[in-house]
């Protein structure tokens, strides 16, 4: 897979003067302390996460840390050494990406007049960057009943998997069993929040079809997000995808 977003910076990963935060340390997060790292320990550590957000991106969040650690090229070791724990690893990713594409969303809200530029601009850019791969799962889960999901928990934290779910629910945040909570509950819920006004905006000016939620351009970022071998192949696929897909969204006068 290619790095849909290879200037995207891993230096987010480090605290100011190239030190690792407690969030990495010690799984939670909730401390100030901050350890230097060397010149090849921060190598390493930008080498592990940009592996991550490749191997996350094609085979979901249920992939083994082993695959993290082949992509790059470091030992398994190496990986635990920063992320103690695969839980911690997933949430470091999960809120790189729910927090970058709050940023896209809040980007189209505020330099697009016209509502329906803004919710087409965001897309646009939030599926040019890949972002559909590492949507975190508990984000993307549509709320709907017992009754009318399927497959197993493997399957549920595999983005592509999500595309299957029944149309028709709102989007709420939905603790998976057996699935860690990958991102948490304020960044996910500022990101439901800033679409839903990208939402709420085409939708009052009759831009946008009046049964379509937020859920549903959530789940348009996953689906225009193919995996292909090929740069170019991938970018074109994208982009008549989400043509096809942004057509669909919108309202079209009644005859």
């Amino acid at each position: 897979m290619h790095i849909q977003d290879t200037h995207w910076s891993s230096a987010s990963a480090l605290a100011p003067g190239g030190a690792v935060s407690a969030a990495v340390g010690n799984g939670r997060g909730d401390g100030p302390r901050t350890t230097p790292l060397r010149v090849d320990a921060q190598r390493n550590l930008e080498h592990v996460l940009r592996a991550a957000r490749e191997v996350f991106g094609e085979l979901g969040y249920g992939a083994p840390m082993e695959d993290v650690a082949r992509r790059a090229r470091v030992g398994v070791g190496t990986v635990y050494r920063r992320f103690p724990s695969k839980d911690v690893l997933v949430r470091r990713i999960a809120e790189e990406e729910t927090s970058r594409l709050t940023d896209q969303a809040r980007a189209a809200l505020g330099q697009e007049d016209e509502p329906w530029s803004a919710l087409s601009r965001f897309l646009r850019t939030s599926v040019a960057s890949g972002a559909g791969r590492l949507l975190p799962p508990q984000v993307l889960r549509v709320g709907v009943s017992d009754e009318g999901t399927e497959g197993s928990v493997a399957d549920e934290a595999r983005v592509p998997q999500q595309r299957s779910q029944p149309v028709g629910g709102e989007l709420r945040l939905v603790p998976e069993e057996g699935v860690p909570a990958t991102v948490d509950d304020a960044g996910a819920a500022a990101l439901l929040d800033v679409v839903g006004q990208l939402v709420e905006r085409a939708r009052a000016a009759g831009e946008l079809r009046p049964d379509v939620s937020v859920s549903d351009v959530l789940l348009v970022i996953a689906t225009a997000a193919p995996s292909l071998p090929d740069a170019a192949q991938q970018a074109a696929a994208s982009a008549r995808l989400l043509d096809i897909l942004l057509e669909g969204l919108r309202s079209r006068p009644a005859l």
